[in-house]
């Protein structure tokens, strides 16, 4: 057996339209076809790859911690990304990963999940 690829993460959430707001405003990302479960969700695209999966439910998830600590999404358009958390007021912080060229945005979405976006360092000077 060979793995491919890490096909989606698949989040809870009681505020579905704020997150699909936020995935897309934010983030850039579209929401596309979902098959007609019976119960309410949006599936958030890259391209043509469903990559989230939000599943809304009527309460909050109890939970003391997370085991999923975040997940991460490959990026180009650093400055721009940046321009967009500044406009909404989201705080973020901009981390260089040690010994790799990649430069991490870390934010939380709506719901307070770690994300971070990675791009190649070369950005970095583009954003300054």
């Amino acid at each position: 057996m060979k793995m491919l690829r890490l096909d989606h993460v698949n989040v809870r959430t009681t505020k579905l339209d704020e997150m699909v707001g936020f995935y897309e405003q934010i983030l850039g990302l579209t929401t596309g076809a979902r098959p007609d479960f019976p119960f309410p969700g949006a599936w958030i695209y890259i391209g043509e790859h469903p990559v989230i999966h939000l599943v809304g439910v009527a309460k909050e998830c109890a939970s003391i911690e997370s085991k999923i600590e975040h997940f991460a999404i490959q990026a180009a358009g650093l400055a721009e990304l940046l321009e967009r958390l500044k406009a909404a007021d989201i705080r973020h912080s901009v981390d260089q990963v040690p010994g790799m060229p990649i430069v991490q945005v870390n934010l939380e979405d709506v719901d307070g999940n770690h994300i971070h976006i990675d791009f190649h360092t070369d950005e970095m000077s583009a954003s300054d």
